[in-house]
């Protein structure tokens, strides 16, 4: 009975889709008419510019087949292409989501409340850029005035496309697959899209109103991946056979080398130009996650652990993590803190016996989720920002900064949870005990390494 409703569930999947591409044919598309006070006469391109985002909108794209074989080569081996496939999938059902509504809620005419005079937006309106409509080569005047706005689209769907995939670590070796497909689609509209809109929206709540920094979305991605991942665990329970041993340490390495590389498109790309920020962003980068991996590592040995080579590629991460909402306002010293004490916060957790009783699978929130707080707190206290950080006499920037904290983490965790208990009750969120002990790849994919 239970494959039969999914047959259906599968029948109304393509049949969503065919709706996307029959209403892409028949929509009537609308373009700039011309330079307006929304939008830039084409002569303000620079070329410089837009052949950097072009560049970083690729090496953004990378980091989700790298975050495929990162999470990949650390499951068992009867799991590794359903964790892959996951990460995958993101590019086809958040790329078309993105064009048909995502943009337009994240980035459309701001809907929300107004407060002495200024409308500040919550979330955008979901018309406004519908399947790309207005959407093309001239610059945005207030969120890209130097390359098409069509490229600026581009760049944050590759965002809006990893943060779910970030989740599918927490989840692996026991979600049914298209029970991920219905909670992503839930996820990039109701949570990722708002958070977007009042961070990086001109006239975002938290953004414009209280004055928050993410320079390239520790708290839009990171906080909201990992608090999402910590409601999927509690939602789904503990995995059957909780102990696995990791199917292909090479793989992990591989995927840290390819995400470590995009994040430099993450990163330095988030300047929208080819300027100083974007270059001091590229160097933050490299040297939060050099002081990261060696921290996890020497952190390892003092508590009793060899030196693995999956716990270096860990630290990595978790210092690319930490620096990404600082990355475009911090010097170069700072970010090497940044990398050394989140790498011990994040480290303690991943360790912690209370915490490890969730089976959280690859421990998502104890490297993203926390490495996205321990940032945006780091951010709050050491930025050279407008109106100074917490070292720099700002105390409204570090209160603003934690109440948003607060804020960001109770509406990832409780809404996702509340996302998770919706789709498991369309499409049960499991799969069988039988499917689990089978393995997700032949028991969900009929494939096998």
């Amino acid at each position: 009975m239970i494959e039969k409703k999914l047959e259906k569930r599968w029948i109304v999947a393509f049949a969503i889709t065919a709706i996307f591409a029959i209403t892409g044919l028949f929509w009537k598309h609308a373009t700039v008419a011309g330079p307006d006070a929304e939008f830039n006469s084409t002569d303000t391109i620079v070329a410089a510019d837009v052949a950097w985002l072009l560049t970083a909108s690729c090496l953004v794209l990378l980091m989700t087949p790298g975050l495929a074989f990162f999470y990949g080569g650390m499951v068992g081996r009867k799991n590794v292409i359903s964790t892959m496939l996951k990460s995958f999938i993101c590019l086809g059902v958040i790329s078309l989501l993105w064009v048909a509504v995502g943009f337009s809620l994240s980035f459309g005419t701001p809907l929300g409340i107004e407060i002495g005079g200024v409308h500040y937006g919550i979330i955008g309106d979901p018309t406004k850029f519908a399947f790309f409509d207005f959407v093309d080569e001239h610059p945005n005047a207030k969120m890209a005035s130097t390359i098409p706005f069509i490229l600026f689209a581009l760049f944050q769907m590759k965002f809006a496309v990893i943060t779910p995939a970030i989740i599918t670590g927490a989840l692996a070796e026991r979600i049914r697959f298209v029970s991920f497909l219905l909670f992503i689609c839930l996820f990039c509209i109701f949570i990722y899209a708002p958070l977007c809109h009042m961070v990086w929206h001109p006239n975002g709540l938290l953004g414009a109103y209280f004055g928050v920094k993410d320079f390239a979305g520790g708290t839009v991605v990171h906080m909201s991946a990992g608090f999402a991942a910590l409601a999927g665990v509690l939602c789904l329970g503990k995995r059957k056979n909780v102990e696995y041993i990791p199917t292909n340490i090479p793989f992990v390495l591989l995927g840290t080398g390819l995400l470590w590389f995009g994040w430099f498109g993450f990163n330095a790309g988030s300047s929208l130009a080819a300027n100083h920020t974007s270059a001091m962003a590229f160097a933050t980068t490299t040297i939060a996650s050099a002081s990261a991996m060696l921290t996890w590592v020497f952190f390892d040995r003092l508590q009793g652990r060899k030196v693995s080579a999956m716990g270096a590629c860990i630290g990595a991460v978790v210092g690319l993590v930490a620096i990404t909402p600082a990355a475009g306002f911090v010097s170069i010293p700072k970010s090497i803190f940044f990398g050394f004490i989140t790498a011990i916060v994040s480290n303690s957790l991943a360790h912690w016996k209370k915490l490890k009783q969730y089976d959280d699978t690859l421990d998502v929130f104890a490297c993203h989720g926390v490495g996205g707080i321990m940032g945006m707190i780091l951010t709050a206290v050491f930025a050279e920002v407008e109106g100074g950080s917490l070292i720099y006499g700002g105390w409204d920037v570090f209160g603003h900064h934690m109440m948003a904290l607060v804020l960001v983490a109770a509406f990832s965790f409780f809404g996702a949870m509340l996302l998770f208990k919706l789709t498991n009750v369309f499409i049960p969120l499991r799969v069988s005990e039988e499917s689990e002990q089978l393995g997700l790849d032949l028991s969900q994919h009929d494939e096998s390494l």
